[in-house]
This record gives structure tokens, sequence and C-alpha cells, in this order.
């Protein structure tokens, strides 16, 4: 690339006049092209330079017209080697303020945002940048620059904060992290083979000394106050989980303690050992209350069921023993098995008692399911290669997790026995538990915690602190903390949920079946199969209102254009208009014999369209009705569909009613003269959603064939075919801006898509139970889904985060559930549970 002389002189005075500010060094990088830097560091990787300065200076062989601009840099690297930049760590507290006047001057100039992420590259080469690079890459996540999908394969960070940075689908495989803080990192879908991370910190809350040797098990009291501990000492120690501070010692027991375990009451706590026992301790007094003998050998897994009732005992003796709690008398015992018990599970309804067995000479290493109350044997799952040291049932009791020491982690559906997913360590698995929302797996591979997406099989987040295996983990009944023994005798509490703010409100107690935000953006409403419906302050997630009326489920809410009328179809065969303000209930429209599906008001607010139909029952209802808002009478009835409407939608002009339907085509109806202007065909499943562009040109439809289409409204032509659901797409939604469509699945997903391009832009996980619905904010800002799981989500669209969760259960049953990605999502996703 030619170079003027006077850009020469320029650069010159430049490298010398500024050499002592940082901002100035940096901001001399304006001056060298984008491309160059690429291919000097091209240039470093292929002749495996590691004395960058040295060769710049002497031996680089670029192109000769490039040697001015050659100079310059390595007389800008130069410089910027001098000063404190690339000596302090300026992640420190005392360095915010120089921080952000630093971003401040660089704001968004793309020519110095390159040239640090050039400087971070250098660190996988040149270890004298290495403290330069890493504080570039902090300024980058200060400045939120968007590093998804970045290469920075071998780089070498170290003394440094990266709270919150997104690195989500980078390439960092061979990276070498130290002394760094990745509290928050989004790390979903990133390369992360043959890493060296060491020294780092993860919000570690607390950690607990007082074991004088390793610690082998861990477990949270159920109301989250108290963690126990027992382990290789003997002793069994209770700890304050506020203040960090050690409440008991509970002694005993003349060998390790390997497994302790909290009665559902909280009143008990249950031991075992190799001392061949198992021991009740009084939580209160710290009294031992009662002694169980009956194996034969060491005793490793215990575990209450949970009504506290019963509890099982595992041990090295290849029987299980089940106790009455309250006589202390054993009730039955399954014996004769082929292997030693290594970890016993009760499923969350009690019925169901598993065990992980296997040995360093079995062949057998399988997951056994038996009756609880009759001991007989239901199925038994093979897979593992090698021991099977943990399992843990799902809190919905739908799957269970089993860890080996064949270094996989693998999740079996209950019902079919067939392995839902195999996530791949680089370990033995020791210890596995699942997040009280069933999200999150969490499991001990040597002296590491890795956190895994379930939903996806992704890993999302890796702890890193102790210093020898960890062999025990359990998360918090509230879901904010993560606590870890380990054999190097200590014991941490880990906020692995860091920067989410979390709320909880009473809701919904049944699926959530839709969603609409207000015409303004400030509300939003949701209609349930527990037939209510509820308006929730957007802004701090508070419910404003609870409107009751209907007899069963609300199957779509619509607010009219002004935002004065909420209009809601159920089950029940009813349309009912409410007063937003007042939350009473202004009309009621009948009509319609069979369930009413959708509504949707004209974009002047005139009219309501509706739909109706039910695919069990041949019906002359399969029409669409047009209301009159201010009468409540019926103004007309279109016919056409030949099986149930699920959708109906008003082109934003008005001259148009798309609708959808169980007979897998899509009519586009004239308002006016209430004629069929177009049929169209394509889908090969039910068309469950469709909704127009904002400039009405464009219709986008999803259907159970797991497709989505965008139509050509003129033409009645197929513009692009969308495809990324593993399951049927109940839901779709236009962005404002009209650049974007949403869709939410039974796969549990919502996706964004490009609507230029048909290309996915972002993947969106959190449910835990089909997505529902769909609706952007007026200002495009926000997306809003609900679930089956009960609860309503708030995605930040322009970061993919999820910005804050509805809870909507009885407190009662709360499950205090959150999203990665990261995501580590991630990332990926404050949370307010409204």
């Amino acid at each position: 690339m030619g170079c003027a002389s006077s850009q020469a002189i320029q650069q010159e005075q430049y490298a010398y006049e500024h050499k002592d500010d940082v901002y100035k060094v940096l901001a001399s990088s304006k001056l060298i092209d984008e491309q160059l830097l690429k291919r000097i560091i091209t240039v470093f990787k292929k002749e495996k330079i590691t004395n960058c300065l040295d060769f710049l200076s002497k031996e680089c062989k670029l192109k000769k017209q490039e040697q001015s601009n050659i100079k310059f840099i390595t007389d800008l690297m130069k410089n910027l080697s001098e000063l404190d930049f690339c000596k302090e760590n300026i992640s420190a507290d005392d360095q915010q303020k120089q921080r952000e006047d630093l971003i401040t001057q660089i704001s968004d100039d793309k020519k110095i945002i390159e040239f640090l992420k050039f400087l971070v590259l250098l660190t996988a080469l040149d270890e004298k940048f290495i403290q330069c690079g890493s504080n570039s890459l902090k300024l980058l996540i200060e400045m939120r620059i968007d590093l998804k999908q970045q290469n920075f394969e071998n780089i070498n960070i170290q003394n440094t904060s990266l709270i919150g940075g997104n690195f989500a689908s980078c390439n960092l495989n061979g990276s070498v992290l130290n002394n760094v803080d990745i509290s928050g990192v989004n790390l979903n879908c990133a390369q992360m083979f043959n890493c060296q991370w060491k020294n780092l910190k993860i919000n570690e809350l607390k950690m607990l000394n007082g074991h004088q040797s390793g610690v082998l098990s861990v477990c949270f009291s159920p109301d989250g106050s108290i963690l126990a501990s027992g382990g290789y000492d003997c002793d069994i120690r209770l700890w304050d989980v506020k203040t960090g501070q050690q409440k008991a010692i509970l002694d005993g027991h003349s060998h390790w303690v390997d497994s302790v375990n909290f009665s559902p009451d909280g009143t008990t706590l249950a031991s075992c050992s190799w001392d061949k026992s198992i021991r009740l301790w009084d939580v209160r007094t710290g009294q031992q209350k009662a002694k169980l003998d009956g194996h034969s050998d060491y005793v490793r897994t215990i575990c209450y069921s949970p009504d506290g009732t019963t509890l099982a005992s595992g041990s090295d003796d290849k029987s299980i023993c089940l106790w009455d709690t309250k006589t202390g008398l054993q009730k039955i015992k399954l014996d004769g098995l082929s292997d030693e018990i290594c970890s016993i599970c009760f499923s969350p309804d009690g019925l169901i008692l598993a065990a992980g067995t296997g040995s360093i000479l079995s062949h057998d290493n399988s997951i056994i399911l038996w009756d609880a109350k009759t001991g007989q044997q239901k199925v038994k799952f093979c897979g593992h290669q090698s021991a099977v040291k943990s399992i843990c049932f799902s809190p919905d009791g739908t799957m269970i997790a089993s860890g080996s020491a064949d270094k996989s982690i693998i999740l079996w559906d209950i019902l079919t026995g067939i392995q839902l997913t195999k996530f791949k360590g680089i370990d033995e698995v020791d210890t596995i538990s699942f997040s009280p929302d069933g999200t999150l797996l969490a499991t001990g591979m040597n002296s590491y915690i890795y956190l895994w997406d379930v939903r996806t099989g992704q890993q999302k987040a890796i702890f890193s602190g102790h210093s020898y295996c960890v062999s025990s983990v359990c998360f918090s009944p509230d879901d904010t903390i993560l606590a870890s023994g380990s054999v190097d005798n200590s014991i941490r509490l880990w906020d692995f949920r860091a920067g989410q703010s979390e709320a909880k409100f009473d809701g919904h107690s049944k699926a959530v079946n839709t969603v609409c935000f207000s015409p303004e953006g400030t509300l939003l409403a949701s209609g349930s199969d527990d037939k209510s419906i509820r308006l929730w302050d957007v802004k701090t997630g508070q419910q404003k209102a609870k409107l009751n009326g209907h007899n069963s489920w609300v199957l779509q809410v619509c607010f009219s254009p002004d935002g004065t009328i909420l209009a809601s179809a159920s089950h029940d065969q009813s349309i009912l208009l409410w007063d937003v303000k007042t939350g009473q209930k202004n009309a009621q429209l009948i009509g319609h014999n069979a369930q009413v599906n959708t509504v949707c008001f004209s974009p002047d607010g005139t009219t309501l369209a509706s739909g109706s139909g039910y695919e069990c029952v041949k019906s002359d209802e399969y029409s669409i009705r047009l209301w009159d808002v201010e009468t409540k009478r019926q103004k007309a009835q279109l016919f056409g569909h030949d099986s149930t409407i699920l959708q109906v939608c008003f082109s934003p002009d008005g001259a148009l009613l798309a609708s959808g339907s169980h007979d897998e085509s899509i009519r586009i109806w004239d308002i006016q003269t209430g004629q069929q202007k177009i049929k169209l065909d394509g889908h090969t499943g039910w068309v469950y959603s469709i909704c127009f562009s904002p400039d009405s040109t464009t219709l986008a439809s999803c259907s159970s064939d797991q497709s989505i289409f965008l139509w050509d409204i003129v033409t009645g032509q197929q513009k692009v075919q969308l495809f990324g659901h593993s399951k049927e797409i109940l839901s779709v939604n236009f962005s404002p801006d009209g650049n974007t469509v949403a869709s939410a699945s039974y796969d549990k997903s919502v996706l964004l898509w490009n609507v230029k391009t048909g290309k996915q832009k972002a993947q969106l996980d959190g449910h835990l139970g089909e997505v529902n619905s769909i609706c952007f904010s007026p200002d495009g800002t926000t997306l809003a889904s609900c679930s089956a799981d009960r609860s309503l989500r708030l995605w930040d669209v322009k970061t993919e985060l999820q910005r804050a969760k509805q809870e909507l259960q009885p407190v009662l049953l709360i499950i205090l559930q959150h999203l990665l990605s990261l995501q580590i999502k991630f990332q990926k996703h404050k949370a307010l549970q409204f």
C-alpha cells in the first residue's frame, strides 16, 4: 500500500510528540491501515515471532512501499511499551477514573478499536505485550465492543478483569488466563480446547476453612442458611452461609465422612462414613440422635426422601438400605447387586430411587431405578464405560444426570431411558448437581467446577480456585450460590449468577399462552391456562392488575391501538373486552361456537378480528369474525378455511387481514369487501402464527413443519424459507423496524433472524418449556416471551441478554430460574423475575 511522504512525516511527528500520553499514542493508530495490522499478525504467526519489535525493526519483509508504515507502527509500539499501560493492571479500582477518561476519549473510534484488538492478539506471540494486550481487552469489554466470533487463539491474558465480557462463539483454543476475573463472562459456544486457565476469580463469595483434611461432601439446609460439610478428618461441620462462620463441629464417626444430607424440614442432618455407619444429628443442638448400623462395608452415599420419612443409604457392600427415619429401623434392603453403590438419589416426587454403580474392576457401571415403596427394580440404564460416581434428578423429575469416571456426563429421559445429551468432560466426573431451576448442571472435574447449559449441552462457565479435586457441589435452595468442597481441605461459595438482578413475585399458576405489549410499551399483558389475564409494569416488573372473567384457558390477548382496551380470546368460546385503566370488563362478544384462538385489532381500532375452531371437532365454526368495537356487534363473517383458525393479523395499513390455519394454508382477505384475495400454500403442517412486516409488503408465517416462510404479499410468492428450530414453531413477530423476525418454538428457544439475509442472528435460551408467544416492544429494544414453564421473560434485543424474568407461579411452587447465554449469554441474561 502506498504512503505519501507527507503522511510519513505526519506519522513521525505523531509518534514523537505524543509518546508520553496513552490516548495520543493509541490515537496515532488511526493513521494505520487495518489490513496492514492483519498482515503483520499473519507474518508474526507464520514466522513464529516472539520479539515483535525486534522483528519489525530488522527483519520484517513486507512490501517495500509499506516500510514507512512499518517504521511508524514500530515507533508507536515502542512508545506504548514504555508506558504504564504496558506495565500495570489498569483494571484495579484505583484506576477506574483513568479508564473512564480513556474510554471517553476513544469513544467509538473504529481505528483505535481495531488497534486494541491487534494488541490483544500480540499477547499470543510476545510476552512483553501481555499486560498491554490484557489492558486492551479490558478496555474493549468496558466499551461494550462486540467480541463475538473473534479468533483469540492462544492469547495470553494476565492480571486483569474481564467481568461481563461476551466471548460467545470465540476461538479461545490454547488461551492462557492467569489471575483474571471472569465473573459473568459469556462463553456460550466458545471453542476452549487446550486452555491453561489458573488463578481465576469467578465471584467467589467466601472460602470456608476449618477441615483438617479433604472435604468430601457439602449440603445446604432447606432454607439455605446453613451449609454442612464432611470429609477425611472424620468431622462434620456446620457453617453459617451468610457470615461464613463455623457454627458447630459434630464428632462421632471414626472414619472418613463421605456424604451429608439434610432432612427436608431441616431439623436433622444425616451422615455416612467409611466406619460403616449412618448417623442422624439434631441440627439445633449438634447432638447425635441415632446411629444406624446394617452395612458391612463403607457407606458412601445417603439421601432423604422428599417427605422425610425414609433415608436411603448405599454401600461398598453392594447393597442399598431404606431406613424409617422415625424409628431408625431398616424398612427394605436391596442387596445382591453386582457393583458397589457410588451415589443414590430420590426423584422429586419420592416414587423412584436411583443409584449409580461401579468400581475400578467393574464392567457394569449402570444407573438402576427402583420403585421406592416396593423396592422392585424398574429399569437399568447402561452407557458409561466406568464407575457412575454421581447422579442427580432434574427438579421436574423428567431427567436424571449421571457423571462417571469415564469423563462423561449423560442426561437420561426417565420415561424412555433414552440418552438425551452426552457431555464430554476433560477428567473424571466426581460430583454432579442440577440448579433448582433445572437450567444448569454443575460438575466437579479435577480441581475445576464446570457449569453446563442443560438444554443445549454447551459449557457455560468454568470455576477455578480449588487446588485439588472437587469432591462435592451443591446449589443453594434460592439458586443464588454454588457451594463446592474439595480435597484441598476447603469449601468455596460461588456467586454463579453475577450481575443479575432478581426479584420474585406471584403470578400465573399454569402455562402462559400469550403476551402483548401496550402501544406505549409501559405495560405487558399475559394470558394463561389458569384462566386469568395479568397486566405487568414493564419497568418495575410489578403486577398491576389481575383480570378474571374467563371460564377456561386464555389463548390470546391484544391491546387496542390507543392502549385503552384489551381484548382476550378464550377456550370458553368468548371474547372479552377490558378497560385497561380500571381492569373492569367492558363487554363480552358472543358468537363463536368453538374455542376462540385469536384476536387482533385493526390499526384504526374500529374493528376486532377473531378466529376460532378446534381440531378435534368438525365444525362450521372454521370462520373469521369481524366485530365493530364501538357497538360490540358482528360486522362480517369470513369463510374459506377447512380447519381451525389459529391466528389472524391485520396489515399495518389496515387494508388486509391474514389468517393461518390447521389446514396448512394462509389466506389474505380484503377488509373492505370481505373477499379472499389470495391463498398461500407451502407449509406442510399447521400454520400457528403469522405477522405482517411494518411496511405491509411481507408476511412471516411459522408452522408445525419447523419452518418459517417470508411471503411477498403482492405476488404471493415465497421470498425465503428459514430453518433453525428442532421442533414445531409456535409464534413469529417482526421487529418495529422490519429488520428482524423473532420466532418461538416447542424446542424451548427463541431465535432472531436477519430479514434481509435470512441468517440466524441469535438464539435466546432460558425457558424450561415450549415458548408459546413472543412480542416486540414498540421501540424494538425488548422482546417478551412466555412459556409453558409459567414464566414471562424480557430480552434485550440489542445485547441478546435476558433483561428481566417474570416468574409466574404461586410462592409455594416457585422454582427460581434464570439466562447464559451463558451463557454465560452466559449470557446471556440479566434477570428480574416478576
